[in-house]
């Protein structure tokens, strides 16, 4: 049976048809690179490198599209994506792809002698709320008017790992196809671990002469595997704030770092990031039970935990494209699941083992080798904002953020808040106090204990003193400008969670809370946790200083 791709990326939905047999003889991306990995991987493809939107006309489908029995395709998820602008990301442009691919299934199906048997559209889960049950000719731009044109029969949830992908990965496959059967469960989910140890460290000069697929029945001589044997460390500063976003963001939950190896790995995103809370980090060098250093994954590794066997190449000049990519693409192991069951129903006789691709070839540019370059970190412009609470003093939802938003950048006039805040999003409460008012709530509450709190003051005015700087030299330490040996807003904050943590450790008041007095603060929730309130406190008497 004969298969068409278009979205095709690198090529991951192709490949798992490929591996049972089917015969891929179209493919339709617009970026080149992914054009010549196709080209690479599916030696005989006819992979064509334009905008879909450019098929207007039935004439112009038949004039570049086969007919085919399957049509398979995975249009941009972008637009849909949970991540992209909180969901509220304009839809027009992924609603005009997924309708012109759905306009193409429609023609080909409907036209005299058609081959048409199945059809798949693979895309996130949240684009199923803007695509219809069925769809008319008048809908899709072709003639026939109100007629339905296009049923969608199946729309199915699917993780990936439950078809042998070491990597959760939800997904929405819609179209006309047999349902599929659970391969795998969480007894026997594929692990991240799993594929780290197939492919070994690339960091080290092993023994290993062959270098085994963890996903395949498949093995190869280590110097002629791509994209894995590079040093893909970070520099300490960025993965120091990926593990801040991780583990101590303002109001989301705690991720692993570095990443939990004993599961499925979590979904491989397209942009390759270095210091965000989706950045991907492994363990580097190990120490004394400790890490020294944490790098990325290998373009390999998370190939392999995308299923992509450890011979499929990826053709692009540069990491980040090589990424892009990976990331983009259908778990071929995901896509073989489809295939084997149309190949169920349609009787035919399918491979018992993984077939590799004829005359292999490897990338023109090969990361192999690649040394990382020394990663400085780069001055900010003078108007860049900062807010953050108090480093891993979170309880309950309460937090304690100082940032710089008043500020009027333009005529120079700094101002630093700081700002007690819970919750998030439209019920999310926040309030400023003076300090004066804090410690009238400290004094009248159950808890008092005078000489703890004095002993606290002066640990504060001392920090004040020391190393407190005005607001203007301040926001340029934040900035990193030159001439500016003053502490950032990040050393400050760092420095009042120490003095918090002396006096008021968690061990012995993680439980204390203070009493809520309407009187004194309007603030219209629970009592409070006593560490945010001295926090606070803390966090208050130094803005005043800074402001001054």
């Amino acid at each position: 049976m004969k298969v068409a791709d278009f979205f095709c990326g690198a090529g991951g939905f192709s490949e798992g048809f490929r591996q049972m047999g089917f015969e891929i003889v179209f493919g339709l991306d617009k970026w080149a690179p992914a054009i010549e990995t196709v080209k690479l991987n599916h030696p005989g493809i006819n992979a064509v490198c334009m905008d879909i939107l450019d098929l207007k006309t039935p004439k112009e489908i038949d004039k570049m599209v086969p007919d085919v029995d399957i049509i398979i395709g995975s249009p941009p998820c972008v637009a849909f994506s949970n991540s992209n602008k909180s969901k509220k990301a304009d839809k027009r442009y992924g609603i005009s792809l997924i309708e012109q691919y759905l306009k193409i299934i429609a023609w080909k199906k409907n036209k005299p002698k058609s081959k048409l048997r199945y059809w798949i559209l693979e895309n996130v889960p949240h684009s199923s709320s803007f695509m219809k049950d069925n769809y008319t000719f008048d809908d899709l731009g072709l003639r026939g008017g109100k007629k339905i044109a296009l049923n969608i029969q199946n729309k199915n949830i699917l993780d990936s790992s439950d078809y042998g992908v070491p990597q959760h990965r939800i997904r929405l496959f819609c179209g006309e196809y047999p349902l599929l059967i659970r391969t795998y469960n969480k007894q026997n989910w594929m692990h991240t671990s799993h594929v780290l140890e197939y492919l070994t460290d690339p960091l080290k000069k092993n023994e290993f002469k062959i270098i085994k697929d963890p996903c395949y029945d498949l093995e190869i001589r280590k110097k002629d595997m791509t994209d894995h044997f590079y040093d893909s460390r970070i520099a300490d500063w960025k993965w120091q704030r990926a593990k801040s976003l991780k583990e101590d963001h303002g109001f989301m939950g705690r991720m692993s770092f570095p990443e939990d190896l004993d599961r499925p790995c979590r979904t491989i995103m397209a942009t390759r990031s270095t210091s965000s809370r989706e950045t991907m980090i492994f363990g580097a060098k190990k120490k004394g039970g400790r890490y020294l250093s944490y790098r990325l994954p290998t373009i390999r590794e998370i190939a392999s935990i995308m299923s992509f066997p450890i011979t499929y190449q990826f053709e692009a000049n540069n990491e980040a494209s090589k990424y892009k990519l990976v990331g983009n693409a259908v778990c071929p192991l995901q896509a073989r699941a489809l295939a084997e069951a149309i190949a169920e129903e349609e009787d035919m006789i399918v491979p018992n083992n993984f077939i590799p691709v004829k005359n292999y070839q490897k990338v023109s540019y090969d990361l192999t080798g690649l040394k990382r370059k020394k990663q400085q970190k780069c001055p900010k412009i003078w108007s860049t904002k900062f807010a953050r609470h108090i480093p891993y003093l979170k309880i309950r939802g309460f937090r304690v953020e100082l940032d710089n938003k008043k500020s009027d950048f333009k005529n120079n006039k700094i101002i630093w808040s700081s700002v007690l805040h819970q919750g998030q999003g439209k019920n999310a409460f926040k309030c400023e106090c003076a300090s004066v008012d804090i410690e009238k709530l400290i004094n009248k509450s159950l808890f008092f204990d005078k000489e703890l709190f004095d002993e606290f003051k002066k640990d504060i005015i001392k920090l004040i003193d020391e190393k407190v700087p005005l607001a203007e030299q301040l926001q340029k330490g934040y900035c990193n400008m030159e001439n500016s040996n003053q502490n950032g807003p990040n050393e400050i904050l760092t420095n009042i969670r120490l003095i918090v943590d002396d006096y008021f450790s968690e061990k012995e008041y993680f439980k204390a809370v203070i009493k809520n007095y309407n009187d004194i603060i309007e603030i219209p929730r629970q009592d409070i946790p006593l560490r945010i309130i001295m926090g606070y406190y803390a966090l208050n008497k130094v803005v005043e200083n800074i402001n001054m």
